[in-house]
């Protein structure tokens, strides 16, 4: 599955956030009843899909002794990462932790990023438009979805 596009959303006074029609669609409801959130720096919370999850998890590079780093990146994200079910009205209840270490408000944009949804602050993400867009073409070069000219 593939996110594209974003949509400017409130989170509510009972931390709910509406996940877009636009991107709801896109979920198999057989596996995909729930997201799993991971703060990440920067004031973003990655909200993916249930099957994505667990199928990047199970790729993980595990073992029964990883290096102090490993270990560490692990307990990053695993710790700090939370289940979460989504309601018939397609919102989600994000926990104030993660809203508190995210640094996220009530106003907000849902990015799609592929795999994943973004949810960042909307002012910053609207400021940042135009200089994302700037940097596009050599951010493709540099990560190899595009051809030097």
């Amino acid at each position: 599955m593939f996110f594209t596009g974003s949509s400017d959303i409130t989170i509510d006074s009972k931390q709910r956030l509406a996940i877009p029609a636009k991107f709801r669609s896109k979920l198999d409801p057989a596996k995909d009843a729930a997201w799993f959130c991971v703060p990440w720096p920067g004031g973003i919370l990655r909200l993916y899909p249930e099957s994505e999850f667990t199928s990047l998890a199970a790729g993980w590079n595990r073992t029964l002794i990883p290096n102090s780093q490993q270990a560490e990146l692990e307990a990053a994200v695993f710790g700090t990462a939370e289940r979460i079910e989504m309601d018939s009205a397609g919102r989600i209840t994000i926990p104030k932790g993660l809203l508190d270490m995210a640094g996220l408000g009530t106003e907000v944009a849902v990015v799609g990023a592929m795999n994943r949804l973004e949810v960042r602050d909307r002012g910053a993400w609207q400021a940042g438009q135009l200089d994302r867009f700037s940097k596009l073409q050599a951010m493709a070069e540099k990560f190899g979805g595009g051809k030097s000219e």
